[in-house]
C-alpha cells in the first residue's frame, strides 16, 4: 500500500460519515495554523504549508480539482507569507507581526480579483466537468482562500472577513463531498475567525501599527 493510499484510508466512521486520514490530519494542522495566525505567530506559515501538502490527497480523493488547486496555492502562498512576515514582524512592539485595515484600493483589488477569479475558474470547471463535480462552489472556495491568504500575508484585518465568507460555502460543500472532518473543522474555523477578527481589529487601532507595516510590505 502506497503512502497516498494510506492517507486516503478511513480513519474512523461517525454518524454514517467516513473520515479519511488525509482529511483529518490536514485539517487539524490547518486549524492549528489558523490559531497561530490569530496569535500573529510566524509559525502559522509552516503549519499552512504542511496542511496544504496533506490536503492535496484529501481533495484528490473527492475529485475536487478546485480543492486540489487551492491547496497547491496554499503551499505557494505559505512560502511567500513566511517571507513577508519575516520582513515585517520586527516592526510590532512585541516582536510579532503588526496588522492594519486595508485601504479602499486594496479592498477593491481583493473583491474584484476574487469575483473575476471565481468567474474564470468556475467557467473552466463548467466547461471541463471532469475537473469538479460542483464547479461554482469549488471555484469560489479556491479563489476565496487565495484572497484570504494574500490578505493575511499583508497583515490585513480583512483576512478574517475573507475566511468568514469562504467558510459559509465551505461547510456545506465539504459535507456534500464526503469530507466530513473538513466540514466539522470549518465550523470550528468560524469561532476562531470571530475571535481572531476581534483581536486583529483591536490591535489595528494601535497608533503605530498600521503605517509601519504598510511601509514594510508594500
Amino acid at each position: 500500500m502506497s503512502v497516498l493510499d494510506s492517507l486516503n484510508g478511513t480513519a474512523f466512521t461517525a454518524f454514517g460519515q467516513h473520515v479519511i486520514w488525509s482529511d483529518m490530519l490536514g485539517n487539524t494542522i490547518g486549524l492549528a495554523a489558523l490559531a497561530l495566525g490569530w496569535r500573529r505567530s510566524i509559525w502559522t506559515w509552516p503549519a499552512q504549508f504542511l496542511s496544504g501538502v496533506i490536503l492535496v490527497a484529501a481533495y484528490a480523493s473527492a475529485h475536487l480539482s478546485g480543492g486540489v488547486g487551492k491547496q497547491l496555492l496554499v503551499i505557494g502562498v505559505a512560502l511567500w507569507g513566511w517571507r513577508q512576515w519575516q520582513r515585517g514582524r520586527q516592526q510590532a512592539q512585541d516582536g510579532s507581526i503588526a496588522v492594519r485595515f486595508a485601504g479602499w484600493r486594496e479592498r477593491g483589488l481583493l473583491i474584484g480579483g476574487t469575483a473575476l477569479g471565481t468567474a474564470v475558474v468556475g467557467g473552466l470547471f463548467t466547461l471541463v466537468p471532469q475537473l469538479s463535480w460542483n464547479p461554482w462552489p469549488d471555484a469560489y472556495i479556491f479563489v476565496g482562500t487565495l484572497a484570504a491568504m494574500v490578505a493575511q500575508a499583508r497583515g490585513l484585518v480583512e483576512f478574517w472577513f475573507a475566511w468568514l465568507l469562504v467558510d459559509v460555502v465551505g461547510v456545506p460543500l465539504a459535507f456534500s463531498s464526503g469530507l466530513a472532518f473538513s466540514g466539522l473543522v470549518y465550523v470550528v474555523y468560524l469561532a476562531l475567525v470571530v475571535w481572531g477578527m476581534r483581536d486583529w481589529w483591536l490591535r489595528s487601532r494601535s497608533a503605530d501599527a498600521g503605517p509601519v507595516l504598510e511601509g514594510v510590505l508594500l
